[in-house]
């Protein structure tokens, strides 16, 4: 697929027929998809669109089976990649870059929780289908009640949130069984028991969708109900892996809006007249003092985050391997990255402002959708409980009990 880039300065024609073959390659299509998914960002956001294009722009660019098996079409990368370029995608737009790391989430979970038939199958599918994911999850609302029906599981309740199933092939559902076990299934989105509010209606995320969810009388073969053989459940200590992957997702994507910002502001102060007697607004003292700093602050939390996402690899390759210290002291380095990003995402978003002045505030520009989608996102999880485990870790060694949110 020949696919044409509109970018700021040029037209780039990119060749998206062939899938890249390294991690550097994969990093760079994502970048490409970046620069088409960047224009109208801001237009986009004012409106409340919704983002069909910009999900068939990565998929397109083979983005969404990034993690799929290559026998099958997927790109066979590994976590560290994903993170890049969920950072890549969200410094264009934040709500984009959210839609592909939970897709990204939903991708690998039957390697967290699923059977090996149920992994082989599933990537399969998902691969060869080009499936993009959503999901209804959020573990703060009642739960949907699931009741056995004999060869398959019918799910029906409400969730308050859920984000992608707008714009998803695939959505992730989960349920509550008599016995007090959860069930998760992955299910098509178009059907008529998955009935979305069109609620969302935050100042941050828009294009998210993240609003509410009605399921009634979905059905869950059994088969596909992930982690379960003749409906009993067997538990891993690498299904807990789900939290510090979600972090470390979170955490790039908000040095990718991070990031957003700071290029934006770049490039409007470029031409620009100076203060204080400088011609330029790119000559003044302050003004170089102050993009220094904050990419000096963005690029000290990529490189963390980058090495927590290698440190991981050992547990990600070998799943049955995965002890709960090694879980626990992995979890404890993404809750530091992800307080280091919430921070420096925060300072950044909101202090592009000093360099680029008064008249950027117009709403011509929408440069206050960096903060507000950062602020908006990092409220999803408290950071203070964060910061609290590696506190407790660095005083007394001890390591985080895994549960919904740790």
């Amino acid at each position: 697929m020949t696919t044409t880039l509109p970018t700021t300065n040029r037209t780039v024609t990119a060749d998206w027929s062939q899938r890249p073959t390294t991690p550097e390659g994969w990093v760079a299509r994502a970048h490409e998809a970046a620069a088409s998914i960047a224009e109208g960002a801001a237009e986009r956001d004012q409106t409340h669109r919704t983002p069909h294009a910009e999900v068939q722009t990565i998929k397109d660019a083979g983005l969404a089976t990034l993690l799929g098996p290559i026998e099958h079409g997927g790109g066979g990368q590994e976590w560290p990649t994903a993170y890049k370029v969920v950072r890549a995608v969200g410094a264009a737009d934040g709500s984009i870059g959210q839609l592909l790391g939970d897709h990204y989430t939903w991708c690998w979970l039957p390697r967290m929780v699923g059977t090996a038939e149920q992994i082989e199958r599933i990537e399969r599918d998902a691969a060869l289908g080009n499936w993009f994911f959503g999901c209804a999850l959020n573990p703060r609302d009642a739960d949907v009640v699931g009741h056995d029906q004999g060869d398959r599981v019918v799910l029906n309740g409400q969730k308050s949130f859920c984000t992608g199933i707008k714009v998803s092939d695939h959505a992730v559902l989960e349920g509550v069984l008599d016995s007090g076990d959860h069930v998760i299934g992955v299910v098509p989105t178009d059907q008529p028991g998955i009935v979305y509010h069109d609620n969302w209606d935050n100042m941050g995320q828009r294009l998210t969708d993240s609003g509410g969810v009605t399921i009634r009388d979905v059905e869950v073969p059994w088969e596909d109900a992930l982690g379960f053989t003749d409906k009993t459940f067997e538990p891993s200590t690498y299904m807990t892996m789900n939290i510090p992957i979600g972090q470390l997702l979170f955490a790039n994507l908000w040095l990718g809006v991070a990031n957003g910002a700071l290029n934006a502001a770049i490039e409007y102060t470029q031409g620009k007249r100076g203060w204080g007697g400088y011609d330029r607004t790119v000559d003044e003292p302050r003004v170089q003092d102050t993009i220094g700093g904050l990419a000096a602050k963005i690029w000290a939390a990529e490189a963390f985050a980058d090495q927590v996402a290698l440190e991981a690899l050992p547990l990600h390759r070998d799943r049955l391997a995965v002890t709960p210290q090694m879980r626990g002291e992995h979890k404890v380095r993404t809750a530091a990255v992800k307080a280091m990003a919430d921070e420096v995402a925060l300072d950044v978003t909101a202090r592009i402002f000093e360099v680029t002045g008064a008249r950027s505030t117009s709403n011509h520009f929408g440069f206050d959708r960096f903060w507000r989608n950062v602020r908006t996102h990092t409220l999803h999880h408290p950071v203070a409980y964060q910061r609290r485990e590696v506190g407790v870790f660095r005083l007394s060694g001890e390591i985080p009990e895994p549960g919904r949110y740790s």
